[in-house]
């Protein structure tokens, strides 16, 4: 019977099953599988020895005949969910060396994603110190029969992972409540690594081929949208493919590098996939820094062209006359479009409609490449933000970009019938794989906006094109509240912060005035970048939220510091390196990245910011964070709101060696108001600053970050 399911399951999904030897373990064990569809119990028995039981709700079984004939069975373990003694009688077959199968989430996933887990499973490795197995079903939220609101397929392929037995930890001394708690985060811990590694073992290992398979997946929906239109899944794969025939005889053959100088429009994404189809590195600059600052990072990359826009260069008024008199040289997407073939045209949609391969990105774009190749290739590189010094070229893999987006995948609930609004800028870390690569791998569609400044268009913006999801700054978010209408965010569902920290009046805000609330996420450029985040199912205001799957930490001792560590990472999404590393450095999965923040972790694994190590200073023998004060600092003056802007920096003291400076805009902001704000947060007497002066504006990087490196050289310059 078993063998004729499995054959009638492998005609009908494809369907195929890895690690099945994990089942062969004896019990006491507990199979936990992610619950996405009706029919997940039909795979669990095509897989599972026939001594192994699922456990079942008796009252969902007597709903119908047809639901008492499936659910009450020899293979089945029927419960009264409603009774205190279910879990109990669950723990006794345990005991006995029983095998059994629990879907933890206790109903089916309404998105697709994980969603909490019951406390029941903690309950039962308390008790019985079974071992775990997780499965994880990819492919059945497809299934029609499965309620999220993804797009559905009528016989989609559908596979089986299963982990290798887990011990679960003992946590003793504690009460068994906490040890519940602590069982129930390890396992959620567990399953959400466990996803994140199927999907690194199962999908493809570069950007190009995920984004194709992810149009295939999703059917030809929309996937990008600017102010002067939208374009579907099949044209940006489609164009891209075009782009990337026209640019093969344009690009210099010397160097594996080509520059992309582009506002967030359409033309970004295609542009970019046609550079990663014909195997090329994209550097992305940074065009509000100016011409001098491009013009160094375009040497630090190697570069001789770029790709760019001449209506964008008018528009924005750029200068570029430096980086073209240095020998580097301009290629137009008005003059590539423009020189494509009409017979070209034709071909690319007819190999589009035929291809069975990588869709419209036919297989001979990546047949130069081994899988390994393709995934450990420099997809991008990537320039710091330069707040702090000079900025330094960032080399990201596909690995490191793919990792990442699944990382953020897995947890969180973003559906196909979300859409993401994006104004933070493609050459920024958080823009291009939070705002683009995230949308387009997971099949939402998402907004893309030229600049993050407009704060009166912006909100109108949201409200017009319906967007559920929102990723901004805290500055950028500090500007859109104050621009908008109440019933402009009405249809956000959430917003992810980072970048900089959240402070906490903006959370106030839009908690109050517009009831959306925010997420605070960290990473960093040379972690592709996210590290971090809250989500709905595990939020801490104040904190960066819990580290994504797959990411290693640790804390290193810092003196004067006694609560907290400087962070060391390392992950899948950590850089091959920077631009000036040697060409042979460890491999991405074995770096160590030296963040440079200040962190502790709390016994929850919530990650709080104390600060960079950089923006700390030591006064009288004590660590003092100067983004404590300026937390502090941020929302204390209301009656000078919104002229009044802080930042906080460093000076010399003869007597103490270093001394706090708070720089204002508006001279109205006293020193006893400045004394009174840090007291009032709980800040000791030495973080308070000493000195006060007033400045015409603080200036800002095109992230919204301050500068504070120009913020000390115009203090420099001023007598």
């Amino acid at each position: 019977m078993k063998a004729v399911l499995r054959l009638l399951l492998r005609c009908l999904f494809r369907f195929r099953a890895f690690n099945l030897e994990a089942l062969n373990t004896p019990g006491p064990v507990l199979l936990l599988p992610n619950h996405v569809s009706w029919i997940d119990w039909l795979f669990l028995f095509a897989c599972a020895p026939d001594d192994w039981k699922c456990v079942v709700s008796r009252r969902t079984a007597q709903t119908s005949w047809l639901h008492r004939k499936i659910m009450l069975n020899p293979r089945s373990f029927p419960v009264d969910t409603d009774s205190p003694y279910a879990v109990k009688h669950m723990a006794e077959f345990l005991k006995k060396g029983g095998r059994l199968a629990l879907f933890p989430e206790g109903r089916l996933s309404a998105t697709g994603s994980l969603m909490r887990l019951y406390d029941g499973p903690g309950f039962l490795l308390l008790k019985t110190k079974a071992r775990v197995i997780l499965c994880n079903f990819r492919g059945t939220d497809r299934i029609p029969f499965s309620p999220n609101p993804n797009r559905k397929q009528f016989l989609p392929q559908v596979s089986a992972h299963f982990s290798e037995p887990l011990q679960a930890p003992e946590f003793p001394g504690e009460r068994p409540a906490r040890q519940r708690a602590r069982l129930m985060e390890w396992l959620n811990a567990r399953t959400l690594d466990f996803r994140f590694q199927t999907e690194m073992e199962q999908g493809p290992g570069n950007l190009a081929a995920a984004i194709t398979a992810a149009a295939r997946t999703h059917g030809n929906a929309r996937a990008l949208e600017d102010p002067n239109g939208a374009i579907s899944r099949e044209r940006l794969v489609l164009g891209a493919r075009l782009l990337a025939t026209q640019l093969a005889s344009q690009l210099d053959a010397t160097t594996p590098r080509t520059g992309l100088l582009l506002p967030n429009v359409n033309a970004a994404p295609a542009a970019l996939l046609a550079l990663w189809a014909l195997g090329r590195e994209a550097a992305l600059l940074n065009f509000s820094t100016g011409p001098a600052q491009m013009l160094a990072c375009a040497r630090a990359a190697g570069l001789s062209q770029i790709v760019t826009s001449r209506a964008f260069i008018e528009k924005a008024r750029l200068n570029l006359t430096p980086l073209t008199d240095a020998g580097l040289s301009l290629i137009f997407l008005e003059d590539v479009r423009a020189a494509i073939p009409t017979s070209a045209k034709l071909s690319a949609k007819l190999a589009s409609l035929f291809s069975t391969s990588l869709g419209p990105l036919s297989r001979a774009a990546w047949s130069h490449l081994s899988p390994q190749q393709q995934s450990d290739r420099t997809a991008v590189i990537l320039f710091t933000s330069g707040s702090e010094g000079v900025p330094k070229g960032v080399q990201l893999s596909h690995r490191n970009l793919l990792a990442n987006v699944r990382q953020l995948v897995a947890v969180t609930d973003l559906t196909e019938t979300d859409k993401l609004f994006n104004a933070m800028p493609l050459f920024h870390s958080f823009g291009l794989t939070v705002g683009l690569l995230v949308p387009l791998l997971s099949g939402m569609p998402v907004y893309l906006y030229p600049s993050p400044l407009h704060f009166r268009i912006i909100p109108s913006a949201v409200y017009e094109c319906d967007a559920t999801i929102l990723i901004a700054t805290n500055t950028f978010l500090n500007g859109y509240a104050r621009k908008a209408h109440p019933y402009d965010f009405r249809n956000l569902r959430c917003v992810f912060s980072a970048a900089e920290k959240l402070q906490e009046d903006t959370a106030r805000t839009w908690a109050r005035r517009f009831g959306v609330r925010i997420l605070e996420g960290y990473g960093a450029t040379e972690c592709s970048p996210a590290i971090s985040l809250n989500t709905g199912l595990a939020a801490t205001f104040g904190s960066a939220g819990r580290f994504l799957p797959g990411i290693s930490y640790r804390l290193e001792p810092v003196a004067g510091v006694p609560d907290g560590g400087r962070l060391f990472v390392s992950g899948p999404n950590v850089m091959k390196g920077y631009l000036t590393d040697a060409p042979n450095a460890s491999p991405d999965h074995e770096r160590w990245y030296d963040t440079g923040d200040i962190v502790r972790v709390d016994d929850d694994g919530f990650l709080f910011i104390m600060g960079r190590l950089k923006r700390f200073a030591k006064i009288g023998g004590e660590m003092i964070s100067l983004t404590a004060v300026e937390d502090a600092l941020a929302s204390a003056f209301p009656h000078l709101a919104p002229r009044c802007e802080t930042a906080i920096i460093v000076t010399h003291d003869p007597e103490r060696g270093e001394q706090l400076c708070t720089l204002t805009t508006d001279p109205r902001l006293t020193a006893d108001e400045i004394r009174t704000a840090i007291r009032n947060h709980g800040l000791p007497n030495l973080a308070v600053p000493r000195t006060l002066r007033v400045i015409p504006e603080i200036p800002r990087l095109g992230t919204g970050k301050v500068d504070y490196r120009e913020l000390e050289r115009r203090l420099l310059a001023t007598p």
